[in-house]
């Protein structure tokens, strides 16, 4: 019984990784379950989740909680209504990690699950990384895009990344003292890192 939580630089196969170790292992691999859950919480559509998520921790983000706060909006549209800024995305990102973490033998991708589960037993954190330009082959390859969209996503990825942390509070996300085990994939295959992490895992 074990919690997985796999932090990835943009592009370096967090998710597809994700899918394999949890198949090989049984584990649950939580993506959409997550945003649901927000939004549930927060009486907002998925949508509007996975737009913050994009914004979280930007100048966009940060004018949109100034300009139209919780209070204000409660307000004008009641309590009753869904409301999701970059603090309560945040909030709710915690609670819900926290409650999907306790359920085990799940792996959470991306997020911060880091620094959210950072002293959770039974936890164990893995981080990928690449060369931007396997990255961005491996955008090509698994997504069916172009090398400028390639690149574009994996820029933009990045810098959603970067704000997100900047958003926790956290700007040490690529040492590698945080995680149990680093898996460089210019060096290794998707096979192989899903080896090394069941090997981690003692199956």
């Amino acid at each position: 019984m074990a919690v997985i939580t796999i932090s990835r630089q943009f592009g370096a196969g967090g998710r597809t990784l994700s899918k394999m170790i949890a198949e090989k292992l049984n584990y649950q691999f939580l993506d959409d379950q997550i945003l649901q859950e927000i939004a549930r919480q927060a009486k907002v559509s998925k949508n509007t989740v996975i737009s913050m998520e994009r914004i979280a921790g930007g100048p966009m983000s940060r004018f949109i909680s100034t300009l139209l706060s919780r209070n204000y909006m409660e307000r004008i549209t009641g309590k009753d209504r869904g409301y999701m800024d970059e603090d309560v995305y945040v909030e709710a990102l915690y609670e819900v990690m926290q409650k999907f973490a306790a359920q085990d033998n799940v792996i959470l991708t991306g997020r911060g699950g880091q620094y959210i589960l950072e002293n959770f037993t039974n936890t164990f954190h893995i981080l990928l990384v690449a060369s931007k330009t396997d990255r961005i082959d491996f955008m090509k390859r698994h997504y069916d895009l172009t090398d400028t969209k390639a690149a574009s996503a994996v820029t933009a990825g990045e810098k959603r990344r970067t704000s997100l942390y900047r958003k926790i509070g956290k700007e040490d996300y690529n040492d590698p003292l945080h995680y149990h085990m680093v898996l460089n994939m210019s060096r290794i295959s998707l096979e192989t890192g899903v080896d090394l992490v069941c090997r981690l895992m003692g199956q």
